[in-house]
């Protein structure tokens, strides 16, 4: 007979392999052998929300690293034209912003065109008959 393991355990473990806890550290951390969690990543469903989780994570950082971001870019600016400041920080502050600038911009049109790739994709999959593939999700 299977044992269950209760749902706070189970929301440590995801939390805990989210964050990049080993097997080992991760059982540990939530008590289960590591059997028992090396048998959770064995299950689709498990995995699905690993990686779900994972993605909220990830999303999560980047708002936050957006957020920061223009009072980055000010501190940048300030550097680069305060003339009290070293020359050489100065030149690495011009840099940076061009540097970053650059990726941004960069970032920006590449979401775009997924986007736009991502729509007609999925126009014409509404367009298809679909059919049903099987498959197993890995974590």
């Amino acid at each position: 007979m299977a044992r269950t393991v209760p749902k706070n355990a189970e929301r440590e473990l995801l939390m805990a392999l989210a964050c990049g806890a080993t097997v080992e550290n991760a059982a540990r951390k939530t008590g289960m052998g590591e059997r028992t969690v090396y048998r959770r990543l064995a299950d689709p469903k498990f995995c699905k929300q690993l990686s779900q989780l994972r993605l909220e994570m990830v999303q999560r950082t980047a708002g936050m690293l957006t957020g920061a971001g223009l009072g980055s870019v000010k501190t940048l600016v300030d550097l680069q034209q305060d003339v009290a400041v070293a020359a050489g920080v100065r030149r690495r502050a011009a840099r940076d912003v061009l540097e970053l600038g650059i990726k941004l911009r960069e970032t920006a049109d590449l979401e775009q065109r997924i986007a736009a790739l991502e729509e007609r994709a999925a126009k014409a999959t509404t367009s298809q008959p679909s059919s049903e593939t099987g498959g197993n999700e890995a974590c």
